[in-house]
């Protein structure tokens, strides 16, 4: 064949956030059966941008409309359902058809009768399955397996748990949880042989590219959950990240004689008030080296803490006062004070729009606000760190690797540090712009910071739990080659992985010189939540306009030979 000429077409595909550059040479020559053409080669980048990224995947995130929870999408036996997510348990569970109650039936169910073809029960479903949480609510049900997809990564057979009773409500079309937690938080896995958590059994099984998750949290539907890299749209530069050493935990009572990971817990260094600096003071000095522990826990809204913390950090904010006996604190809403938390050698700090809950309805011009106080936990963890804290940074909960690497936390900071603190102005127009106000009448009265009674800590104090500790198993498979080197960690070698594109501008110089330019944009197909394949009815037929993809941007050049 003779080549009589060169085109040049150059694809440009964003959504309006730069997150990476990438080149892709295609030759095309002209004629018949020749190759693809152009419209044909658009309508294949998004499967090749895939299949570069087969050991990694990328998930919007959404807030719920309460804002106490973030959910994302996910297949349970090729039927797709919203759940919250959650990195303090482990366990992933769904409501189901058997749940008669009104907190089941108001969401998208999973429907026993549909006889999934990959449905397999354990035990004949005689294996309980129970949760519970700190509000007094909880589901039960029992264990079965399923196939399971999160954004392109399938876990064949994987151990949840059916609900069929539940008083926990589920809002937003929200019909259960995905735990991000390590295996020895799951009851499944103590209850059922060879099931590890979803995201344990991916790095166990080596199919990501880096075992490793990140959570981007915004205020809107806008952040990802990415498994095996990091969202290059967000983390720009992967050497600012702050790594930090998880905590293990020693063994409850007689459970065994080794310590092993049980929270995404670290320890906290220092926190500060507008550069007033504070010591943490932990609950259990000894058993905790001195250190408090702090959890990250994406399940959470906002920021919870031992009194002798919580109490000195609003001391430094003037006209604060504790205002019922649930550890609640109120602050004036112009308030101009920046929190921060020390981890390792960095700070990350909070403005008032980030540690802001809202205007007390009974009391405009106070505001309640973050960190809540909690009574002494018996587990030695002082401080949880939900949603509030975790819209700051980036974070990426790297899993370990087995007789290699311990499980890390690195953060990536979003915030200014060194940023001026924002004005009332400011701060006013973000709670009403976020109708944040809060319906509930303040006390007349100033109460006092109580006094608790510490109980026994929980763990058995004769078996050490340094942080940093190298463990034979329950982490990724030793197949993996660690970059996380506890004294020299290289963020730069972790994967990285690009929203898919939405929008596809194609720029077209054909042989004459004449330039073509065409914009095409990436359908977002309609979901239908609980509804299996085919089926007709007793499913929640439910569809939703879900952000299945965001974007980066990516230059592709075409040179097609005409």
């Amino acid at each position: 064949m003779f080549l009589r000429s060169l085109a040049v077409v150059s694809v440009v595909l964003f959504n309006g956030l730069l997150a990476s550059t990438a080149s892709i040479n295609y030759k095309y020559a002209r004629g018949a059966n020749s190759g693809l053409g152009v419209r044909q080669w658009l309508e294949s980048l998004e499967s090749w941008m895939n299949l570069t990224n087969s050991g990694a995947g990328i998930i919007p995130v959404s807030l719920s409309k309460d804002s106490e929870s973030y959910f994302a999408l996910m297949s349970v036996g090729n039927i797709s359902f919203q759940v919250a997510l959650d990195t303090a348990s482990s366990d992933l569970w769904l409501v189901s058809s058997g749940c008669p109650t009104s907190s089941c039936t108001a969401v998208p169910r999973y429907q026993l009768g549909y006889r999934s073809p990959t449905f397999v029960p354990v035990n004949n479903n005689q294996t309980t399955f129970n949760v519970s949480f700190v509000d007094g609510t909880g589901a039960s049900g029992f264990v079965a397996r399923e196939s399971i997809q999160v954004a392109n990564m399938t876990v064949a057979s994987q151990a949840f748990g059916v609900v069929t009773a539940s008083n926990v409500t589920l809002n937003d079309e929200i019909s259960g949880v995905l735990g991000l937690g390590f295996p020895r938080l799951s009851s499944i896995s103590n209850s059922v042989v060879n099931a590890t958590p979803f995201f344990a059994t991916l790095a166990q099984q080596g199919q990501l590219n880096y075992p490793i998750f990140g959570l981007s949290l915004t205020r809107n539907a806008s952040g990802s959950l990415t498994l095996g890299a990091v969202d290059a749209s967000v983390v720009t530069n992967r050497s600012l990240i702050e790594w930090n050493e998880v905590v293990p935990f020693a063994p409850f009572g007689s459970e065994s004689n080794t310590s092993s990971y049980l929270q995404w817990t670290i320890q906290l260094s220092g926190i500060s008030v507008n550069g007033s600096d504070l010591t943490p003071i932990p609950t259990y000095p000894k058993d905790t080296s001195n250190h408090s522990l702090a959890l990250f826990d994406v399940g959470s809204p906002g920021l919870y803490g031992p009194y002798q913390d919580v109490a000195r950090i609003y001391s430094f904010i003037e006209g604060s006062r504790l205002v019922g006996t649930d550890g609640q604190w109120v602050v004036p809403c112009d308030a101009s004070e920046v929190m921060s938390f020390r981890f390792g050698q960095q700070n990350f700090t909070l403005q008032p729009s980030d540690y802001l809950i809202g205007p007390a309805s009974g009391d405009p011009d106070l505001c309640l606000s973050w960190p809540v106080a909690l009574p002494p936990s018996s587990d030695g963890i002082d401080w949880q760190l939900g949603g509030a804290f975790l819209r700051t940074v980036y974070s990426i909960f790297s899993f370990g690797i087995d007789s290699k690497e311990p499980p890390m936390i690195g953060l990536y900071p979003l915030n200014n540090a060194s940023a001026p603190v924002e004005s009332p102005d400011a701060v006013a127009s973000f709670l009403s712009s976020a109708s944040a106000t809060v319906a509930t009448t303040l006390p007349n009265f100033v109460f006092s910071t109580p006094s608790f009674t510490t109980p026994p800590y929980a763990f058995n104090t004769s078996v050490k739990a340094p942080p940093g500790l190298i463990v034979s198993s329950g982490l990724a498979t030793s197949t993996y080659s660690p970059v996380l080197n506890t004294r020299h960690p290289d963020a730069t070698a972790l994967p990285i992985v690009s929203p898919s594109p939405t929008l596809f501008t194609l720029i077209q110089t054909n042989a004459n010189g004449q330039i073509i330019t065409s914009i095409s944009t990436a359908s977002a197909p309609s979901i239908t939540l609980g509804e299996p394949p085919g089926w007709t009815s007793g499913a929640s037929r439910i569809s939703t306009g879900f952000p299945v993809v965001m974007a980066s941007i990516v230059t592709a050049s075409l040179y097609l030979l005409l």
